[in-house]
């Protein structure tokens, strides 16, 4: 009983997308952590400026 060569074909292709999706979603991942690290420093850095901000007025009211 001999395999069809078009099968062994097919598992390829299968295995060959398989390992693409696993790529493709590893750096969808990484993008994603990046911009909320981009996102959480601008958040951070706006926290600070108004504190800053916040710390002159009281410097300056008393």
């Amino acid at each position: 009983m001999t395999i069809p060569i078009w099968i062994y074909a097919v598992v390829v292709g299968i295995v060959v997308s398989a390992l693409m999706a696993i790529k493709t979603g590893r750096e969808e991942r990484k993008m994603e952590q990046e911009s909320i690290e981009q996102e959480g420093e601008i958040y951070i850095k706006r926290l600070e400026r108004e504190k800053e901000r916040r710390e002159e007025l009281n410097a300056t009211g008393e």
